[in-house]
């Protein structure tokens, strides 16, 4: 048997699992990982318990699955996007705790780049919103305020990268410095055009060039880990941040294809191909995983130590073949409202408890429940509405609320993918057809019902749910030879169910209307 080793490390853990050359998870292994909130609005992890937890996984998946690292065919690493970590090259150590994305604390640094009129370049060479959930301007403050930090950068002692770079530079011991496409273009310093790390980006933010890790397409060969640490070495040849992973692990290939991941939060991804198309209706341009077309060959490979080729650098293209792109989209409060009923309304003792309850009465009997706990995201972007439930009568119950809980997620995710089709027709990309969805809630079948009602096509969820790390073995595998194209992946993708609209398009606006009514109620708050 060949199996993969997927590293999929998140915000709230890390987990390891091993997939067999048909895409099936043979054993997975978790571990938490500690949040700190230093100050309000700070978040941060400790880089070496990122680390320590992701590797100890490693090891217990091996052992679950009763399998040995010789049979391991290739490693695909996944990763909490935007999160930022500087290390010293000549320790390894890191200087500063990792700043996660949630953390706020460089919006100041991001209000000076738009007094700036820096706000439509980054737009157009990135495809992103000038944003503190970017990487850019967290390293930008760790330089700042770590002591001797720019002094250190300027001398070239200094290494930046997302959390899949940090775990690459420590499979490998320190021979290698890279990231994938896909979290290059999250850091705000990364032009998606050239597939290059951009002069003027980095000028404005005063970040030194040598600071960056060089930069690959998703599937590639980054490295061979330490033999070591699992007992052989083994070649990591697949990265891709976490929601560009799950879109691949889809077997979303094409333009008009879209992935909708139900977590805390939920986040909409559509391919565009290689048509750059900047959102005219609140969402955001990213990178989608990349492959080269020499994948395979080796000529997509890091260069040798001592004799690299600037690859990623300013001015030095990754590969031959065009960028793809996606249109993203994020709802803050997704599977979270089931949180808050269990937690802050003690309506249900476990989340599994929700399903029956909203499943007890026909439907939400007019209650709309707008979860705004943390502002609006896509495609409202409001940080200043707040949560509201408007429809309450004298025969509104429990059921009904949670009822409008569950049907905030699917009338969010219907906003999202409305936003999509707009922007996608202006493009010329094909509409969405179907929906494939992933993520903890997806398992729900009165939310994937209604979510299939109200976008009038079709929901599928698919055999195996665990789409990010499965999206970074694809990738591992296809680098590695295991796969001999995205063909060979789209055939391996299967539904498990598919959920069809069972009311009236009529019926469905209205539905929305209501929905699109109650959120100008939160936001007139």
């Amino acid at each position: 048997m060949t199996y993969l080793l997927a590293l999929d490390q998140g915000t709230s853990s890390s987990r390891s699992i091993v997939f067999d050359a048909q895409g099936r998870i043979v054993a997975m292994a978790q571990e938490e990982l500690t949040q700190y909130y230093p100050q309000p609005g700070w978040v941060e992890h400790d880089p070496l318990e990122i680390w320590r937890t992701q590797l100890a996984t490693a090891r217990d998946v091996l052992a679950k699955a009763g399998i040995s690292a010789q049979q391991v065919h290739a490693i695909g690493i996944t990763n909490q996007r935007e999160t930022t970590v500087v290390w010293n090259r000549k320790t390894g150590q890191p200087i500063y705790q990792a700043i996660v994305w949630q953390d706020r604390r460089a919006e100041p640094a991001c209000a000076a780049l738009r007094e700036r009129g820096m706000a439509p370049t980054i737009r157009q060479k990135t495809g992103l919103l000038v944003d503190a959930y970017f990487s850019g301007t967290k390293l930008q403050w760790i330089l700042d305020h770590v002591p001797d930090a720019r002094a250190q950068a300027a001398q070239g002692v200094l290494a930046f990268g997302t959390v899949d770079s940090w775990l690459l530079w420590q499979l490998t011991s320190g021979r290698v410095h890279a990231t994938d496409v896909s979290n290059a273009a999250r850091t705000m310093l990364f032009s998606v055009h050239s597939n290059t790390w951009d002069p003027e980006l980095l000028q404005a933010l005063n970040i030194p060039e040598g600071l960056m890790p060089q930069v690959l397409p998703s599937a590639a060969h980054f490295g061979d880990i330490e033999p070591g640490l699992l007992g052989h070495t083994i070649p990591v040849g697949g990265m891709a941040g976490d929601q560009q992973s799950a879109l691949f692990g889809q077997a979303c290939f094409s333009a008009g294809m879209a992935k909708n991941t139900y977590g805390t939060g939920c986040f909409m991804l559509m391919h565009t191909g290689t048509q750059f198309q900047t959102s005219t209706n609140g969402l955001i341009t990213t990178s989608a995983a990349q492959i080269a077309p020499t994948v395979g060959t080796g000529v997509s490979s890091l260069p040798p130590e001592g004799a690299r080729s600037g690859l990623g650098r300013p001015g030095a293209a990754i590969h031959h073949g065009k960028p793809e792109f996606a249109l993203e989209g994020s709802v803050f409060v997704g599977g979270a409202v089931v949180q808050w009923l269990r937690d802050g309304l003690g309506a249900i003792r476990s989340s599994a408890e929700v399903q029956a309850l909203a499943q007890s009465v026909p439907d939400s009997g007019g209650v709309m429940l707008v979860p705004a706990f943390t502002g609006l995201g896509a495609p409202y972007w409001n940080p200043e509405a707040r949560g509201t439930m408007t429809g309450l009568t004298r025969g509104s119950t429990l059921a009904h609320i949670a009822r409008a809980a569950l049907e905030s997620i699917a009338f969010q995710s219907a906003a999202l993918l409305q936003a999509m089709a707009r922007d996608a027709q202006q493009a010329g990309v094909a509409a969405v057809t179907e929906l494939r969805v992933d993520g903890g809630a997806c398992v729900n079948d009165l939310l994937m019902q209604f979510q299939a009602d109200l976008l009038g096509i079709s929901v599928l969820r698919p055999q195996v749910t665990e789409t990010t790390a499965l999206g970074a073995a694809y990738l591992a595998g296809l680098s590695t030879g295991l796969y001999p194209d995205t063909a060979s992946l789209s055939q391996l993708w299967q539904a498990e169910r598919r959920f069809e609209p069972q009311i009236s398009r009529a019926q469905a606006q209205e539905q929305m209307q209501r929905w699109e009514h109650a959120v100008r109620q939160t936001t007139a708050v």
